[in-house]
């Protein structure tokens, strides 16, 4: 078995114990649609570290696990690593946040304060 076999397996194996598609990983993560298609059939050149760390965050689990490094899963004990893995959790099961997040993907910082503001008037209401 391939590396990228094994990274793929692991891939799709937390996809499918999350209920998430192949598709809907690679569109939340603003990669092409076929990418784990390519990967799957061997025909993609790997997983590079960038790629690599995006699909270990979205799917909450080391980037180590996911290269077959280790059996471990879970982020370490960073506090870092916990709250970031609290707001992967509210993004895949609060599609507000989802929709959020990706309208202020490419938002510049004082864009996002200036929303964030605009929340905090809204909630004291």
């Amino acid at each position: 078995m391939s590396d990228n076999q094994s990274v793929c397996e692991r891939i799709d194996g937390l996809l499918r114990e999350r209920g998430i598609t192949g598709s809907r990983l690679a569109s939340d993560l603003g990669m092409s649609r076929s990418f784990m298609t390519e990967l799957r059939k061997g025909r993609a050149k790997g997983i590079n570290a960038d790629t690599a760390s995006r699909i270990a965050d979205y799917l909450g689990v080391t980037t180590d696990y996911l290269l077959g490094k280790t059996s471990s899963r879970e982020p370490g004990a960073d506090p870092m690593d916990r709250e970031l893995a609290g707001y992967l959790e509210e993004l895949r099961n609060r599609p507000e946040q989802r929709m959020l997040f990706s309208v202020t993907r490419s938002a510049t910082r004082e864009q996002i304060e200036a929303i964030v503001n605009m929340i905090k008037e809204m909630q004291r209401g």
